[in-house]
C-alpha cells in the first residue's frame, strides 16, 4: 500500500477539545481521542470513495489519557478513523485489536452504515473459542468513515430560544423522522423521511393546525442496522441502537452523508423554532450498539472497553446488561461521564434543540447492581449552567433488577408516567379500578410526585407511544400481531390493555367501528383533562395502523410509516384530536403548576376539586378506596391557586368531568348549578337533555366521556 507523503509537518496539537475540530485560521484539524489503556494509537485518514487509506499518522502526543494531533492542511469533509494497539485480553476486560478500525466517539458526522462482513468483530466467527480468539482481518474496507465537519451555520432563531416555551403550555408530539413524512405526497420525493421534509412547509402547517408546540424525536444519534435484522431482510427503524452520540443520523439526510445531515438538522431545528415549534431527541445513552461480549468492534470496544462499559465484576470478558441489549454505557467513569455531558452540552448550544428523553434512564443511575438517583451523572447535570435549563424527561425504568423508578428521578426531571398509561387504559377497558388510583392520574399524579416536592409537570401523560400499540390498535386489537418481525410473535409486550369493542382486528362492521371511535375519543379527552403533560403518539391523530404490531422496531416500511390519505372517518377523529389540543390550551385549569387540595382556599366557599358519587354526593373515604366504573368531578376555576407573571391571580371557567368507563348507562345527579356540555366523546348529536344540565338527573351512556362548563352557580 502506497500512501501519500506528508508535504507539511504534523504539530502536537491540543488534548481540548475532543474529537475532530477544523481551525480555519491554522489550515488544519486538530484530532484528538480518550484512550487510558492503549498502548498506541493511528489517526487513519481516507479519501473519498477509496478502500484503502491516503495516509496512517501515529498519534505520539499523549496529554494524561488523552491522544492528540494537528494535521495541516485537512479541511471539513476528511474522512478519518482509528486504530488502537493494546492487549487483547477479554478476561481482563481489554479487546483492543488494530486490525478494526474504529468510529470517533466525538465525530460529528459519520459517513454512512457498516457493511456487515466477519472482519468487523475482534474475534475470529465460528472460531470454538468465541470471543476469546483473535482476528487479525482488516475490517476498515465495511466501516463507515468520521467526519471533519465545518461547524458554521447562521442562526435565526434567537427570539426563540430566548423565549422559550414554559413546561405547563406544552403539548409533545412523539414523531419519527422518516416515517412522518415518508408518504407524504405533497411533498417532494427526494425530501420524504427527511429532516428536510420535517421542516418543510407542509409540515410546519399541519404541526401548527394541529396545536401542538414540541416535536419530541425518536433517535437521531447515528445508529447501525444490527447484522441479524439485515440478514432478514429487516431494519432498525426506531433507531435505538446508537453508535455515536454527537453525529445526526445521515440516513434521514437529504444532502448526504459527509456533513450535510449536520446542516439540514441545523436548518430543521431553526425553521421549527421559527414557527414557534420546540424540538426535543430521544436520547440513547444506557448502551451502545456493539452489543455484548460477541458483538462487533466498531468504536468504543476497540478504543478502550474497560473504560466505556460496565463489565461484570468477577469475570470482565462479560458485559453487565441493564438495557436488554448486550451492554450497559459505564457513567461511572469520569471520561465516559463527561462524553455524555459533551454530548447533550453539543445538542443544546450547537444544534439547539431544547430537551430531550432519556431511553431506559433508570440506566444511567446504575452504580454497578444498584440504582442510585444521587450519581455522579444527576449531580453533574443538576449543577450545569447549560443541561440545568433544558427540559429533561426520563423513561423512568431499564429491565434490571430495581429499575422501575417511576417518581424517584431528581427534581429538574420529568418522567414517562407509565402508570398513568396502566391506569388510564385499565379504566376504559371496563376494570373496576380504586377511585383513588384513577383519581390520582387524573390530577398529575401527586401520590407519585408531590411528597418529591414536584409539580404536577414531573407527569409525562400518555396513553401511547412509540413502544406498543398505536392508538387505532389499541382499540382494535387485543393481542399482539409482531408475526412481521419474524420471532414467531415472541417480541414485545403483552400489551393487553386494550378493549376491541367485540371484534379482533380489521372490520366493515359499522357499529364496532363507531364503538372504537368512541374509546379513542374517550382515552383523548383523558388525556387532555389530566394534570400534567400531555403527550400524543405521532400518527394517532390519523388512526395510524401498525395491522397490530406493538413492537415495529424493525419495519422500516407501510407497517410503521404515517398513511396520509385519510377517509371521512379518520378526518373526523383528526378534527376532533385538534380541538381538544386547542380546548386543552386555551384552558389553564387543565395545566395548573400546583396539585389541587380538594380544599378551600383563600377564604372562599368552593374547594378547588371534588369528586362526586352519581348520586352527587361528595365521595367519602370508603368510596375513595373502593372499585369504580365511573369518576365524576369538578375542576373549580374560580378558585385556581395561581398567579401570573404579573402577580395577577388566574381564573378559569369550572368544568364538570363524567367518564363512564362502564360498558352500561349510569344515571348521574348533576352538582348544584347550570352547565352546559362543551365536549362528548358522542359520535351523534347530543340529546336536549345532555346539552344542558339544571339539577335533573341524567342517563349517561356506557363508555362515554363529557364535558360541561358551568354557566350558573
Amino acid at each position: 500500500m502506497h500512501l501519500k507523503a506528508r508535504d507539511r509537518p504534523l504539530r502536537p496539537g491540543d488534548s481540548f477539545p475532543l474529537g475532530s475540530n477544523w481551525i480555519e485560521d491554522d489550515d488544519g484539524v486538530n484530532f484528538s481521542i480518550f484512550s487510558e489503556n492503549a498502548e498506541k494509537v493511528e489517526l487513519v485518514l481516507y479519501a473519498p470513495n477509496q478502500k484503502y487509506p491516503k495516509e496512517v499518522i501515529e498519534v505520539r502526543n499523549r496529554t494524561a489519557d488523552i491522544w492528540h494531533v494537528f494535521v495541516p492542511g485537512v479541511r471539513p469533509g476528511q474522512l478519518y478513523g482509528y486504530r488502537v494497539h493494546g492487549p487483547y485480553k477479554p478476561e481482563m476486560g481489554l479487546r483492543f485489536n488494530p486490525h478494526k478500525l474504529l468510529l470517533d466517539p466525538y465525530a460529528k458526522a459519520i459517513s454512512g452504515h457498516p457493511r456487515w462482513d466477519d472482519s468487523l468483530f475482534g474475534y475470529k466467527i465460528g472460531d470454538q473459542g468465541q470471543d476469546m480468539s483473535f482476528d487479525e482481518r482488516d475490517s476498515g474496507e465495511f466501516m463507515p468513515k468520521s467526519v471533519v465537519i465545518n461547524p458554521f451555520f447562521e442562526w435565526s432563531d434567537e427570539n426563540f430560544v430566548r423565549r422559550r416555551i414554559q413546561i405547563k403550555d406544552m403539548v409533545i408530539y412523539e414523531a419519527h423522522v422518516k416515517g412522518i413524512t415518508k408518504l407524504r405526497s405533497d411533498i417532494p420525493e427526494n425530501l420524504r423521511g427527511t429532516y428536510s421534509g420535517l421542516f418543510s412547509r407542509q409540515m410546519i402547517d399541519y404541526f401548527k393546525d394541529l396545536g401542538i408546540t414540541t416535536l419530541e424525536l425518536m433517535p437521531v444519534h447515528h445508529f447501525i442496522d444490527q447484522r441479524f435484522l439485515v440478514e432478514r431482510g429487516l431494519a432498525n427503524y426506531w433507531g435505538y441502537d446508537p453508535i455515536n452520540y454527537f453525529s445526526p443520523e445521515c440516513r434521514y439526510s437529504s444532502m448526504g452523508c459527509e456533513g450535510g445531515q449536520v446542516l439540514e438538522f441545523k436548518r430543521m431545528v431553526n425553521e421549527l423554532h421559527n414557527a414557534g415549534i420546540e424540538v426535543f431527541v430521544d436520547v440513547v445513552y444506557n448502551h451502545t450498539a456493539e452489543g455484548n461480549h460477541l458483538g462487533p468492534t466498531m468504536s468504543f470496544k476497540g478504543i478502550d472497553n474497560l473504560a466505556y462499559y460496565m463489565l461484570q465484576p468477577d469475570n470482565k470478558r462479560y458485559y453487565l446488561d441493564f438495557t436488554g441489549t448486550g451492554n450497559t454505557l459505564n457513567l461511572s467513569h469520569p471520561r465516559v461521564l463527561q462524553m455524555v455531558l459533551d454530548s447533550l452540552r453539543y445538542w443544546v448550544l450547537e444544534m439547539h434543540v431544547d430537551g430531550f428523553r432519556f431511553d431506559l434512564a433508570a440506566a444511567l443511575a446504575r452504580e454497578l447492581y444498584n440504582v442510585n438517583m444521587l450519581n455522579t451523572f444527576f449531580i453533574a447535570i443538576q449543577q450545569d449552567p447549560v443541561l440545568s435549563q433544558v427540559k429533561l424527561i426520563a423513561e423512568p425504568w431499564d429491565v434490571g433488577p430495581g429499575g422501575y423508578q417511576v417518581g424517584n428521578f431528581p427534581h429538574l426531571w420529568a418522567e414517562w408516567n407509565g402508570k398513568y398509561r396502566d391506569a388510564v387504559r385499565r379504566f376504559w377497558r371496563g376494570e373496576a379500578i380504586p377511585y383513588s388510583e384513577i383519581a390520582n392520574r387524573l390530577l398529575g399524579s401527586p401520590d407519585i410526585y408531590l411528597g418529591n416536592n414536584k409539580t404536577p409537570f414531573a407527569s409525562i401523560n400518555y396513553i401511547t407511544s412509540h413502544d406498543g400499540f398505536t392508538l387505532e390498535d389499541l382499540v382494535s386489537y387485543d393481542q399482539k400481531h409482531n408475526e412481521a418481525n419474524g420471532f414467531n410473535n415472541q417480541d414485545g409486550t403483552n400489551d393487553n390493555f386494550s378493549w376491541n369493542c367485540g371484534v379482533e382486528g380489521q372490520t366493515n362492521d359499522p357499529n364496532v367501528i363507531a364503538c372504537r371511535e368512541r374509546q379513542k375519543r374517550n382515552f383523548v379527552i383523558t388525556l387532555m383533562i389530566s394534570q400534567g403533560v400531555p403527550m400524543l403518539l405521532g400518527g394517532d391523530e390519523l388512526s395510524r395502523t401498525q395491522r397490530g404490531n406493538n413492537n415495529a422496531f424493525c419495519q422500516d416500511n407501510e407497517i410503521s410509516w404515517y398513511d396520509w390519505n385519510l377517509d371521512e372517518r379518520r378526518i373526523r377523529f383528526q378534527d376532533f384530536v385538534t380541538k381538544m389540543v386547542k380546548f386543552y390550551l386555551a384552558h389553564p385549569i387543565f395545566r395548573r403548576g400546583r396539585y389541587f387540595q380538594g380544599k378551600k382556599l383563600h377564604g372562599l366557599p368552593l374547594k378547588d376539586v371534588i369528586f362526586l358519587t352519581t348520586e352527587g354526593k361528595e365521595v367519602d373515604e370508603k368510596a375513595w378506596s373502593s372499585p369504580t366504573q365511573t369518576v365524576i368531578f369538578v375542576l373549580e376555576g374560580s378558585v385556581m391557586d395561581e398567579v401570573n407573571k404579573f402577580g395577577e391571580r388566574i381564573a378559569d371557567d369550572t368544568f364538570l368531568i363524567v367518564l363512564n368507563a362502564n360498558p352500561n348507562p349510569v344515571r348521574m345527579k348533576p352538582p348544584a348549578g347550570k352547565w352546559e356540555l362543551v365536549v362528548a366523546s358522542l359520535l351523534r348529536d347530543p340529546k336536549p337533555e345532555e346539552l344542558s344540565l339544571d339539577g335533573k338527573e341524567l342517563e349517561i351512556e356506557g363508555r362515554t366521556a363529557l364535558i360541561y362548563r358551568r354557566t350558573e352557580l
